[in-house]
């Protein structure tokens, strides 16, 4: 079945988000659940030649998660989910 989300439907998804999406090239969700929110982030950081936040990769990974699964638990949705699994050396 083919998903027919767009990036702007993933939750913490906004106009900036959208922004870096397009400077990595991801145009789509489909395309988004084939990546790694931990790589984008690396390529995020050496694409705007600055140390991008670490709240970006939660949100890029956030977003990863969610394009992967369209039911994804509400909790799994929000960035500060994965803030707290990154920061307890998770991923």
């Amino acid at each position: 079945m083919k998903d027919e989300r767009q990036l702007k439907d993933l939750a913490g998804v906004g106009r900036a988000f959208l922004k870096d999406f397009e400077l990595l090239g991801i145009t789509s969700v489909s395309q988004l659940a084939k990546k790694d929110g931990k790589k984008l982030y690396e390529e995020l950081c050496r694409r705007t030649g600055t140390r991008q936040d670490p709240c970006v990769e939660d949100t890029l990974v956030c977003a990863v998660e969610q394009a992967r699964d369209p039911e994804l638990p509400a909790e799994q949705r929000q960035w500060w989910y994965w803030s707290r699994v990154r920061k307890a050396g998770g991923r």
